[in-house]
């Protein structure tokens, strides 16, 4: 099983045992400000091959690369004045760029999934002082099986993977709770691959520019998240639910009635205040908690697109998507 080094008490030591599985190419399970992340070298093909392994991952779904500051982000892409001005302003933070990757790049192309362009962003806390201290960029998807539910914490990492790597550093409970928004810049339009920390609205505001969404959800994959079926828990999904049932789960959010709640087999509100940020933060949590109660079915009673709604919708609709299995 993995050791488990608290960050707070021990922030020294997690950063000493991190560095030394890095270089030597193996993968480490860390906190982000977003989801906790499964990092490795993303200049080292076997240590990317390892992230892949682990995580049951398929390896046409590139990875977003972790840098510790601008400087570094441009020694391995390409700026338009769009991206640099959305960089300057939300990094560090939940955003990722889709950028063409700069010719002598050491990335190598297994964390691109043979793209000609990377997702790159800059992260809050303990993970951005590992990438200054490791001198590379790290490549880091969500730290569990590939198409379950993203962990926000270190319990959840463990449960999930936690037989299948050395280290885990636990910061407590991540504080935006879904993956960073990625957005992709063409010929000064921006275009949205996914939702996620950071409030589409808040890009347009910031750039003067209207985002476009996605027109088909049949795209070609150009950044994670993309997959038509993901976050899956164990039970099947019932989405913008008015009634449940007494075999289901109700996952709910703020003031909203939704009949036979109270025969429901468990009831987690997301936000009593209705607060989107707070549902956020708690989304990837309730969901292993409605799953880990045993219900046949999740109910999910309707959450606003506003804002923050715009990626807990998207990550609902890919948990209750059709699976192979």
């Amino acid at each position: 099983m993995a050791k488990l080094i608290p960050i707070e008490q021990q922030s020294d030591v997690a950063l000493t045992e991190a560095l030394t599985l890095l270089v030597a190419g193996h993968p480490v399970a860390l906190p982000t400000e977003t989801v906790y992340g499964l990092a490795a070298d993303a200049t080292n093909p076997k240590a990317i091959a390892a992230i892949y392994e682990t995580k049951g991952r398929p390896q046409f779904n590139p990875l977003i690369c972790h840098m510790a500051d601008l400087a570094m982000a441009e020694r391995h892409a390409v700026f338009d004045p769009v991206s640099r001005r959305l960089a300057e302003h939300f990094w560090p933070g939940p955003l990722t760029l889709v950028l063409s990757i700069r010719d002598g790049s050491a990335i190598h192309p297994l964390a691109t999934a043979g793209l000609d362009t990377v997702g790159i962003r800059v992260p809050l806390g303990f993970m951005r002082r590992l990438i200054s201290a490791f001198g590379r960029p790290l490549a880091a998807p969500s730290a569990n099986l590939s198409g379950r539910i993203s962990p926000t914490t270190a319990r959840h990492v463990n449960e999930d993977i936690g037989d299948r790597i050395d280290l885990i550093l636990d910061d407590g409970a991540s504080r935006v709770g879904v993956e960073s928004t990625i957005v992709k810049v063409e010929d000064g339009r921006i275009r949205l691959l996914r939702p996620g920390g950071v409030a589409v609205e808040d890009i347009e505001t910031v750039t003067g520019i209207k985002v476009d969404r996605p027109q088909s959800a049949g795209a070609a994959i150009e950044a994670p998240g993309m997959l038509a079926s993901h976050y899956a828990p164990a039970a099947r999904m019932r989405l913008d639910v008015t009634d449940v049932s007494p075999d289901e789960a109700l996952i709910t959010f703020g003031d909203v009635t939704v009949a036979g709640a109270d025969r429901a087999s468990a009831v987690l509100n997301l936000s009593p205040s209705g607060d989107l940020r707070e549902a956020a933060a708690n989304l990837f949590d309730f969901m292993k908690r409605a799953d880990a109660a045993g219900a046949r079915t999740i109910a999910v009673a309707p959450i606003p697109m506003a804002g923050l709604g715009e990626a807990i919708n998207d990550r609902l609709a890919r948990a209750a998507a059709p699976r192979d299995s």
